[in-house]
């Protein structure tokens, strides 16, 4: 079974490897019996934990609160029809990981509008690109075929000073997704400040969110 990803409020992402509950050999009832739970691990998501990725109980003590405070008018996926291919976005889950405005300047610009130009490079390097957002804000359609996933075993990447970078279809409890957005891969906020919460939203960047050295 894939694993799950629930929210606490207030508090840390609970990540549970196997849903399947176990026996707690060193648990017991008061009549004697064996409790079940399932196993699992608490990810800090306020930024101020000392023992990164894993939550040391911080968000208690530092004022973490997980309300949304994004505009809701903004969470629009656009899309950008060129002779071959159209590429979508959705800006308001954007993690600003760059590797679009990096890799392939030709077709995602940092200035101008649009900001999307999808008969500015080969087809290839354009999904090629696309592929490598790991937050699922972009995604495209040839011949009007949509492709928004790219299955692959379930896996959560923390990446240096940024987000948990999740993908193959790890389950995210109880969370309502962007217009358009994957569920197959996306990113959660981990340095606390992020409006789009669990989302997020590139802050960590405007933040200057580090992790140890």
């Amino acid at each position: 079974m894939k694993p799950k990803i629930a929210c606490s409020p207030n508090g840390p992402y609970r990540l549970i490897n196997d849903p399947t509950a176990v026996t707690v050999d060193t648990l017991q009832s008061p009549a004697g019996g064996k409790y079940k739970a399932m196993v699992g691990f608490s990810l800090c998501r306020c930024g101020g934990s000392k023992n990164k990725p894993f939550c040391d109980g911080t968000h208690s003590t530092n004022g973490f609160r997980d309300q949304k405070l994004a505009d809701p008018a903004k969470n629009k996926r656009e899309a950008y029809a060129g002779k071959s291919i159209t590429i979508f976005d959705n800006r308001a889950i954007c993690a600003h990981a760059g590797h679009c405005t990096d890799g392939l300047k030709e077709v995602f610009k940092e200035e101008g509008t649009p900001w999307i130009d999808p008969d500015g490079a080969a087809v290839a390097r354009i999904i090629e690109t696309i592929e490598k957002c790991p937050s699922g804000a972009l995604s495209y359609a040839i011949g009007g075929k949509e492709v928004v996933d790219r299955p692959g075993p379930p896996c959560i990447t923390v990446a240096k000073d940024g987000p948990y970078e999740v993908s193959g279809g790890v389950e995210l409890a109880g969370v309502t997704f962007g217009d358009g957005a994957s569920k197959e891969h996306y990113t959660l906020c981990r340095c606390g400040a992020s409006k789009n919460k669990p989302f997020c939203d590139g802050t960590h960047w405007t933040i200057e969110f580090k992790d140890p050295a």
